[in-house]
């Protein structure tokens, strides 16, 4: 019975215990809540229940004080500009704190929102619209993790910002607009817990504050992206625990200190892009840990290390453009059986490419063009059953074209391929073999530029549907444009020229969907490289980098012999950037259709034969950045008051034309724009029909034949002629003897 009662008032007070936390809820926070969640403009948030603890993203203590408000990725948007602070601000218990991954909007420069949240551990608020400069110190000291990149804050971080942080392991003000030096105090002692730091795309500028030793547990130091410049602190090599170093894209000059080899944890080394000099450490191998070795786009010099074989966990190794040089055969990368991409373009590195390359069964990407390697497509390379990435040109050696594209077909992941600058001299893979080969079945870009080959531009190419670039410039190929190529569907950037094709240019290009339709073009999208890819569109453009295979849509045809018209069809290609049909034979009008390509950006039709006029309706290309219609038989004023007269007078000269840029004026009749009247007679005149010479024509033939028909068709119609004739003759006989006996009578009375 005792027991039974015992267990009775246990129950009771389980369930007022279960009853208060049900109802745990303190009143203050819930219209605190509310107050937030009316200043959103959408979604509407289902915070209906009497129980604030209960709702979405909300948790409690046992007290019933809010201690997590978590609403990441909801699609947050204020009513107005305004961060919600007063209401945040209410809850003086918070810990967590994360919002990210919305669209809120306002500065954090409120100091009431923190000053007040004491306890707050976890700040998460990256990934929305606030901008304002940051408060002057973090809002309580037991916080442990700040994030507030992919903003739009700007200003000075200020040093007294980091006084308080003596918990704080992760501080990320990443893809901000963030300027001045990197604070120097935030490695302070009262920092020492740090672990993760993250500055990269801001504008931070000056030098890398000496002090990092100072953060003890420091792991993770990024600061790519912004432009800072000086040599590295030597005191960075003193912080053993970092495993990354990422400072590409910067201004950092100098050489890499051989006392990096302390840093034996250090997994990733991203230096790229800046402007380091020197040789590599000698004992960089020591770094056994070292995945990413990213040094590419410096100025180093000297040989790669023989130690480097022994970072047997490198999986991606990338020191192009730089000054390197070396015999690269002296490398066993068989010890390296991580590697998964090689990236030692533009250098000077010689000998043969290594063999043992493939025994690197995991490698993907290979990227050793422009270097005076001696390279021949093996069978071995079959080996490599992940390969997609080859880039083999501009070395020394590399020929059978036949034979190597034979070989490379078997290589089904392949994706990218470019042997620009090879097999110099030969003709164009095309026999029978490679026609009923299923190979490149996966190939999306192409790159057989440079070569001086020979022959017409293979069939075999039709087959392969993901073809997105084809580049074949800088050849000796002949022949017409195949029409075939209008069933590429996935073709974007068509390279063509230098070369020796003939005949017209055909208006199956003009269906292309990837040039036609935005929606195609958005259903292949982005794919992304294993290792990155360089395009420069003319030679005085800028060089552009492009991570992805996603190409400007662009046709380039010049210095080729094609002849015929325009085709009126090419208004079709509306996604059409940039087209250059230059130095070729090209004549009639400019196709007024041209002017519904509205993305235009480039457009060269120099030194061809095209006559008429500039279309006035080219005033609506206003994306123009390039136009060249310079050596035609064009004539007439260039339309007036458009973008076409902020373009140098030289891409005009070698016409007829008039008006500006050019120093000859049109002849006008009303008013400065007047069109010039003299050119439109003379074009008038040219096309009049000669009404006159028609005319009599047409009586000449009506008289002749309404004469001769008759008396050749009626018997009795040319007796009466000839009767009549016979008259007439008679006649003027009589009437010439009686003027003669006339005046001799005259003669004999004188």
């Amino acid at each position: 019975m005792a027991n039974a009662f015992l267990f009775f008032l246990l129950l009771i007070f389980s369930s007022n215990i279960i009853f208060e936390n049900i109802h745990a809820c303190n009143q203050s926070e819930r219209s605190s809540l509310l107050f937030f969640a009316l200043t959103l403009s959408s979604p509407q948030l289902n915070w209906t229940s009497a129980d604030c603890c209960n709702w979405q993203g909300i948790t409690c203590n046992r007290d019933g004080w809010v201690t997590h408000l978590q609403l990441p990725s909801n699609g947050l948007k204020l009513k107005g500009a305004i961060f919600p602070s007063s209401s945040l601000a209410n809850l003086t218990h918070l810990t967590h704190l994360n919002l990210s991954h919305n669209s809120l909007s306002g500065s954090l420069d409120q100091t009431e929102f923190f000053l007040s949240l004491n306890d707050l551990e976890i700040l998460d608020l990256s990934y929305n619209i606030l901008f304002g400069v940051l408060p002057s110190s973090l809002p309580s000291s037991h916080i442990r993790m700040v994030d507030l990149s992919s903003n739009r804050l700007h200003g000075a971080v200020s040093s007294s910002f980091f006084q308080q942080a003596w918990n704080l392991t992760s501080f990320n003000v990443s893809n901000n607009t963030f300027s001045g030096p990197i604070p120097s105090s935030i490695c302070s002692p009262s920092s020492s817990s740090l672990r993760h730091l993250d500055f990269s795309f801001n504008n931070f500028n000056g030098s890398i504050s000496s002090g990092l030793v100072k953060c003890s547990k420091l792991q993770v130091f990024r600061a790519g992206h912004n432009y800072l410049s000086g040599s590295l602190p030597e005191d960075m090599f003193n912080s053993t625990t970092l495993e990354e170093i990422s400072l590409p894209l910067n201004s950092l000059y100098g050489a890499v200190s051989d006392r990096i080899s302390n840093l034996t944890h250090l997994t990733t080394l991203d230096l790229s892009y800046n402007q380091l000099s020197g040789v590599l450490p000698l004992h960089l191998g020591k770094l056994s840990k070292l995945k990413y070795i990213l040094l590419d786009f410096n100025y180093l010099e000297g040989s790669l290390p023989l130690s480097l074989m022994n970072c047997t966990n490198l999986v991606e190794l990338r020191m192009g453009s730089n000054n390197l040089e070396g015999d690269i055969s002296m490398l066993n990368f068989s010890k390296l059986g991580q590697l998964s991409k090689l990236g030692l373009r533009k250098n000077n590195f010689s000998g043969i490419l290594p063999s043992s390359l493939y025994s690197c069964k995991f490698l993907k990407a290979i990227q050793v063009n422009y270097n005076n390697l001696e390279v021949q497509i093996q069978p071995e390379i079959l080996s490599l059953k992940s390969l997609s990435f080859l880039a083999l040109g501009s070395n020394k050696g590399l020929t059978n074209v036949t034979g190597a594209m034979k070989i490379l077909m078997g290589c089904k992941r392949l994706v990218f391929l470019s042997l620009a600058s090879s097999f110099l001299g030969e003709e164009m893979p095309n026999g029978v073999e490679m026609v009923d080969s299923n190979g490149f079945q996966n190939l999306r870009h192409l790159d057989l530029s440079s070569c001086n080959l020979s022959g017409i531009i293979p069939s075999w190419l039709s087959k392969l549907k993901m073809l997105q670039v084809l580049d074949l410039s800088g050849n000796r190929i002949t022949g017409s444009i195949p029409s075939w190529l209008g069933t590429l569907l996935r073709l974007q950037t068509l390279i063509l020229d230098f070369n020796q094709l003939s005949g017209e240019f055909p208006k199956e290009l003009c269906t292309l969907p990837m040039f036609v339709s935005g929606q195609a073009a958005a259903q292949v999208g982005r794919f992304y490289l294993e290792l990155p890819v360089y395009f420069q569109p003319s030679a005085d453009a800028v060089t552009k980098q492009y991570n992805y295979l996603f190409f400007v849509p662009v046709i380039y045809l010049s210095h080729n012999c094609l002849s015929g018209n325009i085709p009126i069809e090419i208004g079709q290609l509306q996604l059409l950037q940039e087209l250059d049909l230059s130095a070729n034979n090209f004549y009639g009008n400019i196709p007024d259709q041209i002017s519904n390509l509205k993305h235009m950006e480039r457009l060269d039709l120099s030194m061809n034969h095209l006559s008429g006029k500039i279309p006035a309706s080219f005033t609506g290309l206003n994306f123009l950045s390039s136009f060249n219609v310079s050596y035609n038989n064009l004539g007439g004023p260039i339309p007036p008051g458009t973008q076409l007269q902020s373009f140098n007078a030289s891409a005009f000269e070698g016409n007829q034309l008039c008006g500006g840029p050019l120093p000859n004026k049109c002849q006008t009749t009303e008013g400065a724009n007047a069109p010039d009247m003299s050119t439109q007679d003379a074009n008038t005149k040219e096309h009049q029909i000669p009404w006159f010479y028609v005319s009599v024509a047409i009586g000449f033939i009506t008289g002749f034949w309404g004469v001769c028909c008759p008396l050749l068709l009626m018997r009795k119609w040319r007796y009466a002629y000839y009767h009549f004739l016979d008259n007439v003759q008679d006649r003027f006989h009589v009437m010439i003897a009686k003027c003669m006996a006339s005046m001799r009578r005259k003669l004999f009375r004188s």
